[in-house]
């Protein structure tokens, strides 16, 4: 008898032993799933993975499949990026904010812009009343910029931005920004979202059709394989599809899907899959079922790299390389009980770290509520430093590789993936797949099924559903002055009364004159914005040509 029959006749010895027990001692429920619903087997065993070639598919850090990592040595080398999201009010009060954290030990820094910012508005114009500086930091011009990032030497920190619509006004700003502290932008390290199709599946922060956002992507991708070689050009967002209500696979699936459609833009362009693929990103959710977010990393990264060689004959290894930012679960956090958020957050930026990630942002305890305080972003701040020094989990590579659960939850996760992927593919792609509405159902069901969990209380949620208390109104909570829209918009009628208006003009008749052709935005918009042309202005120009997006409506 071979070692496989001895296990199976093992295991089939102790399924008789559970049967016997079970009439004694019944299980707590009928069914166990993971966080995204998919069943949860009573024992895990090497039967549970026969049949597939562990070897090749797990293989080794930092080599092909690179499911237990990028790196070869990972965070023994050099810890993740510690990064906090953060933004609010005005550019002084954000730069404030930015230096505090950078002295408590964050490692980089990463950019929350508010509402009107995210859509290409100045604050001066109407649809901006009520929400200049609420859930960012509003900026209107490279003067704006200057001040977010006055102090701050852009040659010394890796700079996150997540802005998606006007990505390239953005990332031009910064660029001149860095060329008035003498920095050159080949020095320049950072990433921008500048991910639009997610925008149109589960965020809504869109501006431009899917046709002209996408050639503002590869022109990004060009300009930037060039001039600013260490910038991330894109970080692909699974983050909010899964804030929207996706499971696990599906962030992994649609995530990927957009990225294979940016990917295959860029190669009609004309790029070459190497010259811009090794500074591909990618952006992650993290949420409570440690296991299975652990191998939903693992299983993305193995999935990229084989469709980067397979399908775009990618041959350099490090356009082959799923490099990820994780943000901790937003939507997972509870304005009852806060205190209870602050675990939360741990067992997720944990699955993070033990799935790899290359750099986190650990949500605040508060932000259920309101945006976070000083004392919750230093607690957020903590929980990775705690993990990074005291927990262990950066010691070795990949700790969870081998374990039968975590790879059988990986094999899974991939599968699952696999076959909306195909799906996409047969509508044509993710562009189509968004357009008929196929990836927003999808979403919308999962989340609808998760909601009926939670109110059923078949699904605990402690402190929601189960285990509650009775609290008082929350206090400390950190509130926006309205008066700072006011004084942003000041600050705007002062710039625009003291800039060159015939150098902003000539700059945004260039900036038209060239959308309407074929030849690369980002130069005509860096000259605009160090003109002092305002986002909205820039944003309107490009409006004028390319018009606006409007979706369909989905019931």
């Amino acid at each position: 008898m071979n070692a496989d029959e001895n296990l199976k006749k093992s295991v089939d010895a102790w399924k008789a032993k559970v049967g016997a027990s079970l009439q004694k001692h019944p299980e707590r429920r009928a069914q166990f799933v993971t966080g995204s619903g998919a069943p949860v087997e009573r024992l895990y065993t090497p039967l549970d993975l026969e049949g597939r070639d562990q070897a090749a598919e797990i293989g080794l850090p930092g080599e092909y499949p690179y499911t237990r990592g990028v790196q070869t040595t990972m965070y023994r080398g050099r810890l993740w990026t510690m990064r906090q999201y953060a933004g609010f009010a005005s550019a002084e009060e954000s730069n404030k904010r930015y230096k505090y954290l950078l002295g408590q030990g964050q490692t980089g820094l990463s950019v929350a812009f508010d509402l009107p910012t995210q859509i290409g508005y100045d604050s001066d114009h109407p649809l901006a009343a009520g929400e200049v500086g609420k859930v960012g930091v509003a900026i209107d011009s490279l003067a704006d910029m200057e001040t977010l990032f006055d102090g701050i030497p852009l040659d010394q920190v890796s700079t996150s931005m997540t802005i998606n619509a006007p990505a390239a006004v953005l990332l031009a700003m910064y660029i001149a920004v860095a060329e008035k502290q003498g920095v050159s932008a080949d020095k320049l390290e950072g990433t921008i979202q500048n991910d639009i199709l997610k925008e149109y599946v589960a965020r809504g922060t869109y501006i431009f059709p899917p046709g002209p956002s996408m050639r503002l992507i590869t022109d990004i991708f060009a300009y930037c394989s060039k001039s600013v070689p260490n910038w991330n050009t894109i970080s692909i967002s699974g983050y909010h599809i899964r804030e929207a209500g996706s499971t696990a696979a599906q962030e992994v699936a649609f995530t990927l899907a957009d990225g294979i459609a940016y990917v295959a833009a860029a190669v009609k362009a004309g790029l070459d899959v190497d010259e811009f693929g090794p500074r591909l990103s990618f952006f992650f959710n993290a949420h409570n079922d440690l296991f299975e977010e652990v191998a939903k990393f693992r299983a993305a990264r193995r999935l990229w790299a084989a469709l980067m060689r397979e399908r775009f004959g990618a041959k350099n290894p490090k356009s082959l390389m799923l490099r990820f930012h994780t943000q901790t679960g937003g939507s997972t956090l509870t304005a009852q009980q806060p205190d209870n958020n602050v675990v939360r957050v741990a067992i997720q930026a944990l699955s993070a770290v033990l799935g790899g990630t290359q750099s986190l942002h650990t949500n605040s305890k508060d932000e259920a509520l309101a945006l976070p305080t000083e004392n919750s972003v230093r607690i957020a701040l903590r929980t990775q430093q705690i993990i990074a020094y005291e927990s262990g989990a950066a010691e070795t590579v990949d700790p969870l590789a081998g374990s039968y659960y975590v790879e059988s939850l990986t094999n899974r996760i991939e599968e699952e993936a696999s076959a909306y992927l195909k799906r996409v593919d047969d509508l044509g792609g993710a562009v189509k797949a968004i357009e008929q509405g196929y990836v927003q159902q999808e979403i919308q069901d999962s989340a609808y099924r998760y909601q009926m969990e939670v109110e059923k209380g078949e699904r605990v949620v402690v402190g929601l559903n189960k285990f509650q208390i009775d609290e008082g109104r929350p206090e400390g909570l950190l509130r926006v002055d309205p008066v700072v829209g006011e004084r942003q918009v000041a600050r705007l009628r002062e710039l625009k009364a003291k800039r060159d208006d015939a150098k902003v003009k000539a700059a945004l008749g260039e900036l038209g004159a060239v959308a309407k052709g074929e030849g690369n935005l980002m130069p005509p918009i860096l000259a605009a914005v160090r003109s002092y042309a305002t986002l909205g202005e820039v944003c309107d120009v490009l409006r004028g040509v390319f018009g606006e997006y409007r979706p369909s409506v989905m019931f």
